[in-house]
């Protein structure tokens, strides 16, 4: 087969030239690093894109590191996953990051981004708490309530969702994270709310709309009992510092 024929010329080629692809342990160190959270191991054991240990993908070096980084986003999302990082948001994470590599065009810019997102990644896993391990049904109560943050979110449906009784469900989410599910869902729509005050410009009343509160009285009045402030206090304190104006 050609394939057949191509593998043995490369093997054959990267012998007799002294090239060798990073060693299998060596990469399984790095994304544990990632995973663990251990910024400091991550520094240490981190190659540039660039490094010819990482093997040829393309003739072209840009094309050939935005293919070395798309691979590098793909398991690092996987690694975090399975460390406990809920699958929406890291899934989400790879693609952000992905866009942004699409419209990259220097081996600078590639570089740059490559240091990003490992250790924001990296310092993702470092903020999960540690000691909580969930069972599958609350990985998967999580992730959907990430989901439908947007909805009105029933205990019924999500009970259904889990083919698990109610009592049971609200039983099972409160040993394993110490919060009720109504507790649960109100500070993860409080956090989503948090991020469009900070990173758009959209009205608060829309913001509390969007996240399907009743109505903008028990937005305001849930957004300031999780954060202290109003939602347009929030904005007006935050928002500029968060981009470094005066």
């Amino acid at each position: 087969m050609a394939q057949d024929k191509a593998l043995s010329e490369k093997i054959f080629h990267n012998r007799e030239h002294g090239i060798s692809h990073l060693s299998y342990n060596r990469e399984l160190a790095f994304f544990d690093a990632v995973k663990s959270g251990d910024e400091k191991a991550v520094g240490e054991i981190m190659l540039p894109l660039k490094n010819e240990n990482l093997g040829v993908l393309s003739d072209d070096p840009v094309r050939n590191m935005q293919y070395h980084l798309t691979i590098t986003i793909a398991l690092i999302t996987r690694f975090c996953i399975e460390g406990g990082l809920p699958s929406e948001r890291a899934y989400t994470l790879s693609d952000i990051y992905i866009k942004q590599l699409d419209a990259l065009h220097t081996e600078a810019e590639i570089t740059e981004l490559h240091r990003t997102l490992v250790f924001d990644y990296t310092r993702r896993m470092k903020r999960l708490p540690k000691e909580k391990v969930f069972s599958k049904p609350i990985i998967l109560a999580i992730d959907y309530i990430e989901k439908h943050l947007h909805d009105k979110i029933l205990l019924d449906d999500l009970a259904e969702y889990l083919n698990l009784t109610k009592t049971y469900l609200c039983r099972l989410f409160k040993k394993e994270t110490g919060r009720t599910i109504v507790s649960y869902v109100k500070n993860m729509k409080i956090r989503a709310a948090e991020n469009m005050l900070l990173h758009s410009d959209i009205l608060p009343s829309e913001i509390g709309n969007y996240l399907s509160f009743s109505s903008q009285s028990h937005f305001i009045r849930v957004f300031k009992e999780q954060t202290g402030f109003t939602p347009k206090e929030y904005r007006n304190r935050f928002f500029a510092n968060h981009f470094g104006e005066k």
